[in-house]
Formats: C-alpha cells, structure tokens, sequence
C-alpha cells in the first residue's frame, strides 16, 4: 500500500523483473498507466492481480451466490453504505489529488464499483455527486454518492464518506430482490433475509429476518491471497485481473467528466462481456 501515482513506476519495474504481481487497488491513476500494467503483464507471461479485498469477503461470496441463483427473485435495486473515518496526516499523499488519483470514490469506492458491475452487468447511465463539506483535509471529494443504471433496468448506488463521526450503517449492502431484501451486513459479519412484505405500507412489520450466513467481522483479505496463489499455481486469470479492475475505474472517470460538465454519464460500451462466476475462491 503506497501513493497511488507509483503503482506504475513500481509496478513496471516487477513485472518486467519477472515477478508476479498482486497490486494494491485502484490499478493506476490514469488509463495509460493501467493499460501499460495490463500489457507488460502479458508481454511477460505474469499473474497480474488487483486487490479488491471485497470480493472475496465470504458475506460477498455468498450474496452473490444467491443472487446469480435468483434464489429471491430479480435483482432490481443495489445499494452499498461504506461510512469511515479516514484522515492521515497533515499534508499526507492521501489528500491530494495528484497522488492519490482522486477522491474517495476513486480510491475506496472502486471496490464497489466493482461489485455494481460484477453482480448487475452492463451499465448504462450514471450521476456521481461528491463534496468535501465535513471533509476540508481532502482536495477532491471526501464523501460521495453515485447511482447508476443497468441494461436490464436495475439500478445500483453506492454512498461513501471518509468523514463519518458516527455510523449506523458501517458497511452494508441491501440487495432487493423481488422476493425478499438481502442484506449483508459486512461489519458484523452477517448475511440476513427480509422479507414479508406487500400492500400494507411503509411502516408495516415484516417479521423477524432470517440470518441466512455468519461469519468473523473483519476483512478476510486471506481469501483474495488464497485467490492469488492459486491462479499463479495454475494458471488461472484472476477474478480481478487488470482489465476488470480496468473496467470500474472507466466508469468512475466517465463519472467524474460528467460531474465536471454537469450532466449524466453515458455508460454503454464500458462492460466486459462473458465475467465469469467466482470459481475456485
């Protein structure tokens, strides 16, 4: 975990030293940067694999089991809480633009990215709103919202602040299905079923929820290790291999140009076709 503008200088450098190559997320900070990454990757015949620790989390395994099996039903609303406090020291490169990339969505929110277009498929259309109102250490946004909206019609959104003094959410994901609400509460290692209700109202009790998985709190990066290895041992293209993490940051300046410019993103064209199911994790 260092500055992101050297994930490229430092990256080359391995790569064209022969190593295989497990890179702390974002990629890089610019497209060229990632493209010359992906392609000295290939050119070198080395494992090139992108830290997403997320989706390897076991609650994330395991919610996304159930949705690609539409075990409730469609999928037709994403939403992901990620609430933190995170402020490094005086003049630290986390701050800054030119070394950090970005703001919080680039940095931290790219893991979320990749989880919206992982689970809901081709995007089509998007906002980003950020600010660093209750954030003044950061240059760019310290807090952000982005929705998105999908080919098949479903919507995804993803809040992130670095400045939370307090939290309910934590992190958390609600997946609304058309039989039943998945929740996956990440901080407290739970994965929950509601569901129940119809015509009734807003404020009508559903029941109990079903806790359908538990797990240990904590991030579980051994899992994206496990990944790692196993895909250098055998051969194997990573789940997060440069072009998919590739893939979230496209979207993520595509959501930055339209902020800029005042207007909704256009998203067609930015999927990767065929992603496959999370085999051998």
């Amino acid at each position: 975990a260092v500055p992101h503008n050297l994930h490229h200088s430092m990256g080359m450098e391995l790569l064209q030293a022969g190593k295989h190559l497990l890179m702390e997320k974002p990629l890089a900070i610019s497209e060229a940067e990632c493209l010359d990454l992906i392609d000295a990757a290939q050119a070198n015949q080395r494992t090139l694999m992108v830290a997403y620790c997320m989706r390897f989390h076991p609650i994330i395994v395991e919610m996304e089991r159930l949705l690609r099996a539409k075990t409730y039903g469609d999928l037709f609303q994403l939403s992901i809480w990620t609430e933190q406090h995170t402020q490094g020291e005086p003049g630290s490169w986390l701050h800054r633009v030119e070394t950090l990339g970005g703001g919080q969505l680039f940095s931290h929110g790219c893991h979320y990215i990749d989880i919206l277009l992982a689970w809901m498929g081709e995007p089509v259309s998007g906002t980003h709103f950020g600010t660093n109102v209750g954030t003044p250490w950061m240059e760019a946004e310290g807090t952000s919202n982005v929705t998105m909206k999908f080919a098949n019609g479903a919507l995804g959104y993803h809040f992130g602040t670095w400045g939370a003094r307090g939290t309910r959410h934590h992190y958390a994901i609600h997946a609304h299905c058309t039989d039943g609400m998945i929740e996956g509460q990440i901080s407290q290692g739970r994965l929950l079923l509601h569901r129940g209700a119809r015509e009734q109202g807003p404020f009508t009790p559903t029941g109990e929820a079903e806790l359908l998985f538990e797990v240990e709190p904590g991030k579980h990066v051994e899992h994206e290790l496990i990944h790692f290895v196993a895909c250098v041992e055998q051969g194997r293209r990573p789940l997060t291999d440069g072009i998919r993490s590739l893939q979230s940051l496209r979207v993520i300046w595509k959501l930055y140009e339209a902020e800029a410019a005042g207007t909704i993103a256009d998203l067609r064209g930015l999927a990767i076709p065929d992603l496959p199911a999370m085999e051998g994790v």
